[in-house]
């Protein structure tokens, strides 16, 4: 039997920061939502530049949050007259808001009055479930990934969607030319990454963060840890 889902509560931090009572941990910097998503996840992805060499786009998301990745992800796309024909947007969530709380969050956040439509139109592929079992499943049925957006809180904070079992099955559902983008620049990640095919660099981070991590997936067979 699947178990039932457990929603997210809409909490905020003094400062109005969205905050996750269950990870102890914050959904995106102080210095602005929208902001943190196109520094680190479309310019991490290399996005709009990568998506006009394609004729389909497929983005895997790890930890829909608010949606604000996926909100800014569609803005650029819809803005860009050279933009790539059609992106799909697949992303996975074990604890979802509610429709009314996520509505309130997007009121209070999205301050670009030529996103707040699309908030209202969410059009994407849900996985709603562990990121371990919903994974295999969307394998199994061919998902093939050009970009990655490594987005499920802190490793020290939700370490169960940053284990080399995850990594492992990620390699394994990437086009050849894949990137991918995070936040975080752990140790652990980092490994994991070179233990399962992917190249990383090290870039600035966002909000006075000093680091993220960007790469690709690796052309050698073999990648070793250093």
């Amino acid at each position: 039997m699947h178990e039932p889902l457990a929603v997210a509560p809409l909490v905020s931090r003094d400062d109005g920061t969205p905050y996750s009572p269950r990870h102890d941990n914050i959904y995106h910097s102080v210095a602005g939502a929208l902001a943190q998503a196109r520094h680190v996840f479309l310019n991490g992805n290399g996005f709009p530049e990568r998506w006009r060499e394609k004729r389909r786009l497929i983005v895997l998301e790890m930890g829909f949050g608010m949606g604000i990745n996926f909100l800014a992800t569609w803005a650029a796309w819809r803005d860009d007259p050279r933009r790539v024909k059609a992106i799909e947007f697949v992303s996975i969530e074990k604890h979802p808001f509610s429709a009314g709380d996520l509505r309130r969050a997007h009121a209070a956040i999205i301050d670009d009055q030529s996103i707040s439509p699309l908030a209202g139109a969410l059009a994407l592929t849900f996985a709603f479930g562990d990121a371990t079992t919903l994974l295999p499943h969307l394998s199994e049925r061919g998902l093939s990934a050009d970009a990655i957006y490594l987005d499920g809180f802190a490793p020290a904070k939700n370490s169960d969607m940053w284990t080399p079992a995850l990594f492992a099955t990620l390699a394994g559902m990437t086009s050849d030319d894949a990137t991918f983008a995070t936040y975080t620049s752990a140790g652990d990640v980092k490994r994991a990454l070179l233990q399962n095919g992917f190249e990383y660099r090290k870039v600035a981070g966002f909000g006075g963060k000093r680091a993220m991590l960007v790469g690709k997936r690796s052309r050698s067979q073999t990648v070793n840890a250093s």
